[in-house]
This record gives structure tokens, C-alpha cells and sequence, in this order.
């Protein structure tokens, strides 16, 4: 009778590729007739959007904008501080030598820096690094052989593998709308600054849906008639769904988020208010951690067996840790002094990253851009707050797959009744550990021949270096289970060479 077997279906996920890159763009802007000529730039910022990304053979295509704010000084006899707000767009291609058109991109891009050089009253030069954070993966469907059906005497030697399967991935489109309403004083003339950021995500798992919750935080300052700086804040919700058949609540989802499009128009000045409209992209990619049991070697003690093996790379059991790096700090900067702060701009940046066993260590900086009031309305200091953070995570090593994440979840900035600036930011750190692991599987089993039986019951063996128990029986036509009975045999994983063995002929 030919042997049978049982496949069974294996969705791999394979880290392929993490790369860190950076790129310059740099345009000049042109002051609209509509504004005054330029004296002096008080403060610049910017927010990147990315309107498309494409993964193909051997690159990355990136296109996008900075979506820019400059405040500056007017040459007017007032010296009236206005805004500008321009796109400077890029289309960008990384090599990737490893990057296939089939391979699935995460990928996070970041302002690096931002340089604004006046060239005259009417036109700036301006610059801008950005730095991408690339993870490229690729999944890969492999049938197996998972079970030997109708041969009750084929000899398996099993192994249990903790896998890290891609259950499916998907994107949604969800846009983030409001109308801040500004103080029924404040004639608005113009916004001079913004700022969005994605906070309070949240996913949940239903019903071959995952929920995607988070907030657009908004921060907006602007310019009145009368000459006056203001603000105004919000917190816009942002809900939507993503179909992934067979996902279940017992499954992890990765979701990140991009802003795809920026919309900032004020109303009619008697109407108060402005106008906020962002467009959003969240995709999600759903895993399921899962032990595998696969068959590494095979044979049959009576007849003689071919199969075909091969070697599959994987991601293992992927991990994350979430802690917060709590800073608080007392600043003292005299240009502030007890002067009115609109807004401070945090940017964290990791200098360094130390991967020990079962920990990590980050150290760091904050860069801090306070926007105050001064005697030309509005001024600008940046200051510098070094860091370190330890994080404590069992089971990370150097030799793993390490990604980070930071993120903004609290800043404040009082002044204190002696001038000084009680800082308070919490930094939240998720970082996210997996590795790649080498799989033998078996693709195929067939019947050759029966195999010769020995004409004596039973062989005497003695243990040689580098010998197990399985390679003995398989050699021998025997089974692990009858010489460990025959040879009273307590732990089979514990040969001492030299050990003399009774080696029994299998009797079916």
C-alpha cells in the first residue's frame, strides 16, 4: 500500500530589510504681492504628508510635501510680525537592494531639520532633511507535510516552532474635520503657525473588522487686526474600520498612521472661527503568534523512505514593550523671562540606542523651540534638554530585530513665580523585538522499497560523540522508544559516550 500524508497550509513572515535614510529638498518661496517684504524670520515649522509610496525592484518611491509655516518680522514701519505658508514637495527614490514590487513597506518619515535663508525682502531660500525609517517584509504561503496517515511504524522526529504569521493587512481612508472657533474678539488676518499630530490610538477586533481610534490634536496661531498673537486648540476624532477576514481578538494588529493632506482656511472674519480638514491613511497588518510542531526527520524501521527538505527563513514570535520616560526639568532663559509662551515645539531625538541583555538603554535630546512674546510681538529660542531612558524588556538581545517608536503624550510649560519654566514632558516608548529563524520542512514523502530485515533481535552498540538516541534508531532500523525501554533509559537527551547499548530489531 503507498504511503499517505497530510499537508497542511504555513503563512511565513520574513523580515527582509531595515534601513534608516535621509534626503535633502530645498525650494525657493516667493513672498505673495498680497504680504510685506520680509526682514527677519522669527520662527519656521513644518508638517510632512505623504501622498503616495511604492515599493519596487531594488527601490523605494516616496512622494510627498512639508507642509511649512514661517512667522517673520515685516520691513514696515510697525515691524508687524506675518505668516507664510508654503509646500515644499519631493519625489524621492532609496535603493533597496533587496526591495521586491511583492514586498510589503513600513515605513515612517520624519522632519530631521528645517533651514530658512532670506535671499531678499521678496523670496527665501528654504531646506529641509528629512529621514525615513524603512521595515520591508515579505510573506510567503508554504505547504508542508504535517502528518504520515497510514504507516502506524513511520519513526517521526518532531519540532516545536513559535511563529510570527501575517493573517492579512488593509488600509482606510478617514478624514479628521472641524471648525475652531476663535474668540468673538479677535478679528483673525491670517493663521501664522500649525501643528497636527496623531494621539490617543487605540485599535479594537470585531467581527473581521479591526476599529482604528485615535485624535488629530491641532494647534493653531494666528494673527488679529489689531495685531494681537492667539490660539486656538482641538482635539478632533478620528474613527474608521479596516476588513480583515478571520481576524479574531486573540490576533495582534500593527497600525500606523499618515497624513496625507493638510486643509487650514479661515472663515469670513465675522464667522470667527477656521476651517481644519486632514486627510489620513491608517494601515493595519494582523499577526498571530502560533506554536508549529514540523517534521524535521523521518523513517520507517521496515521500509525504505525518500522525501524531498528544504529550508525556509521565518520571523518569530514578535514581542513589544511600552514604557514612559518621564522628564521633568526647571529652565531658566532669560530671553523668556516672564514673558507670555504661545506654544513650545517638542522634538525628540534619539542619539544613541544600546541593546544589553533584557534591556535597552536610549539616550537622547529634547529640542525645544519656545515661541514667546517679546517686543516685536513674537519671538523664538530653541533649547536643548539631554536624556537617557532605561527599558526594561525581557528577551531582547543585539542580536534581534529592534524597532522604536517615540511618542509625544504629554508636554507642559508653566512659568514659575521666579521666571523659571517648570518643563514637564512624558516621552512614551514602544519598542518591538522579532527575529528570523531558519525552518527544515518536508515537501514531499514516498515509498522506495522494503528494507532489509538483520537476521539477529538485537545489536550491541556503543555510544560514539555527537550520537542521539533518534540517529542510533534510525541507523539501526529500530525505534527511540523501544531502546530507551530495553536499555532503561531515564532522560534521552543525556548520552554519556561510551555508554554501552542494547539496540532491539523492530517488530511491527
Amino acid at each position: 500500500m503507498a504511503i499517505e500524508i497530510a499537508k497542511d497550509r504555513l503563512s511565513l513572515n520574513q523580515m527582509i530589510e531595515q534601513q534608516t535614510d535621509t534626503f535633502m529638498i530645498e525650494d525657493d518661496c516667493i513672498v505673495p504681492d498680497i504680504k510685506p517684504d520680509i526682514l527677519n524670520i522669527i520662527n519656521h515649522s513644518g508638517t510632512v504628508c505623504v501622498y503616495k509610496k511604492e515599493i519596487m525592484d531594488g527601490k523605494i518611491r516616496i512622494d510627498g510635501s512639508v507642509n511649512t509655516y514661517l512667522m517673520y518680522l515685516a520691513d514696515t514701519e510697525e515691524n508687524q510680525v506675518r505668516g507664510l505658508n508654503t509646500n515644499l514637495d519631493f519625489s524621492k527614490i532609496i535603493e533597496v537592494e533587496q526591495a521586491k514590487s511583492d514586498m510589503m513597506l513600513d515605513m515612517n518619515i520624519s522632519l530631521k531639520s528645517f533651514e530658512c535663508q532670506i535671499l531678499n525682502g521678496r523670496k527665501i531660500h528654504l531646506k529641509a532633511m528629512l529621514e525615513v525609517d524603512m521595515k520591508i517584509s515579505s510573506n510567503e504561503t508554504i505547504e508542508y507535510v504535517s502528518q504520515i496517515v497510514n504507516s502506524s511504524d513511520v519513526q517521526c522526529l518532531n519540532r516545536e516552532f513559535q511563529i510570527h504569521s501575517l493573517i492579512g493587512s488593509g488600509t482606510t481612508k478617514v478624514y479628521a474635520k472641524d471648525t475652531l472657533t476663535i474668540d468673538q474678539i479677535d478679528n483673525l488676518v491670517e493663521v501664522m503657525k500649525a501643528d497636527f499630530r496623531i494621539i490617543n490610538k487605540d485599535t479594537k477586533i470585531s467581527y473581521n473588522k479591526v476599529l482604528i481610534k485615535s485624535d488629530l490634536s491641532v494647534k493653531l496661531l494666528y494673527l488679529t487686526e489689531d495685531n494681537r498673537i492667539s490660539m486656538v486648540e482641538s482635539k478632533i476624532p478620528i474613527m474608521g474600520f479596516i476588513d480583515l477576514p478571520n481576524i479574531s481578538e486573540e490576533h495582534t494588529c500593527d497600525v500606523k498612521y499618515e497624513i496625507k493632506n493638510i486643509l487650514v482656511k479661515p472663515n469670513n472674519v465675522e464667522d470667527h472661527s477656521i476651517y481644519v480638514e486632514a486627510e489620513i491613511e491608517a494601515y493595519c497588518e494582523a499577526y498571530e503568534n502560533k506554536s508549529v510542531s514540523m517534521i524535521q526527520d523521518l523513517y520507517s524501521p521496515t521500509t525504505n523512505l525518500s522525501f524531498q527538505q528544504r529550508n525556509v527563513t521565518t520571523m518569530q514570535r514578535e514581542q513589544s514593550r511600552q514604557e514612559v520616560c518621564n522628564i521633568r526639568e526647571k529652565q531658566s532663559i532669560p530671553e523668556i523671562g516672564g514673558s507670555r509662551i504661545y506654544d513650545v515645539e517638542v522634538l525628540p531625538m534619539i542619539e544613541k540606542q544600546t541593546v544589553l541583555t533584557d534591556r535597552i538603554v536610549y539616550e537622547g535630546e529634547l529640542n525645544l523651540n519656545f515661541i514667546y512674546a517679546a517686543n516685536q510681538g513674537i519671538a523664538s529660542k530653541t533649547v536643548t534638554v539631554p536624556f537617557s531612558f532605561n527599558m526594561e524588556f525581557e528577551g531582547v538581545n543585539s542580536n534581534m530585530n529592534l524597532d522604536t517608536i517615540v511618542e509625544i503624550t504629554l508636554q507642559d510649560f508653566v512659568i514659575m513665580p521666579d521666571e523659571t519654566i517648570d518643563m514637564k514632558v512624558d516621552l512614551t516608548f514602544t519598542a518591538m523585538m522579532s527575529r528570523n529563524t531558519n525552518i527544515m520542512i518536508i515537501d514531499n514523502v514516498e515509498e522506495s522499497e522494503k528494507r532489509a530485515v538483520a537476521s539477529c533481535s538485537m545489536i550491541i552498540y556503543f555510544v560514539k560523540p555527537e550520537d542521539t538516541l533518534w540517529n542510533i534508531a534510525k541507523r539501526f532500523g529500530s525505534t527511540v522508544e523501544d531502546i530507551t525501554r530495553v536499555n532503561n533509559i531515564e532522560d534521552a537527551n543525556n548520552l554519556q559516550v561510551g555508554t554501552q547499548l542494547f539496540i532491539p530489531r523492530y517488530h511491527g
